[in-house]
């Protein structure tokens, strides 16, 4: 059983940085898609960035978060990042860390049915963007 606890949400200005962390206790032996996904009042969970942990330099990116906002792993830590920058009012949501077994990194993308194939879920953490 893969447990996710995320932190680092909370209140900033927009144009300002968090970094959100998720720690995973996630099998070493195992590789798998992780990533952080969002969701905002009124819209639909969303991919924002994943990342395949055994190895390669596979990383995916929204659109609307790319040159933004960088996913990182430390794997002594077995912890999931996700700096964000330049945080603008639309960044706000519930912020979800996720991850699913995988044994390459084909398939971590969020897009269309790769969402759903995630199916280990943190309880999320909020990130409000506001004047």
């Amino acid at each position: 059983q893969v447990q996710l606890v995320e932190s680092g949400g909370g209140s900033v200005q927009p144009g300002g940085s968090l970094r959100l962390s998720c720690a995973a206790s996630t099998y070493r032996s195992t590789t798998y898609c992780m990533g952080w996904f969002r969701q905002a009042p009124g819209k639909e969970r969303e991919g924002v960035a994943t990342i395949y942990t055994g190895g390669g330099i596979y990383t995916y990116y929204a659109d609307s978060v790319k040159g933004r906002f960088t996913i990182s792993r430390d794997n002594a830590k077995n912890t999931l990042y996700l700096q964000m920058s330049s945080l603008k009012p639309e960044d706000t949501a519930m912020y979800y860390c996720a991850a699913r077994v995988a044994v390459s990194w084909v398939g971590c993308s969020p897009e269309g049915p790769g969402l759903g194939r995630y199916n280990y879920w943190g309880q999320g953490t909020q990130v409000t963007v506001s004047s």
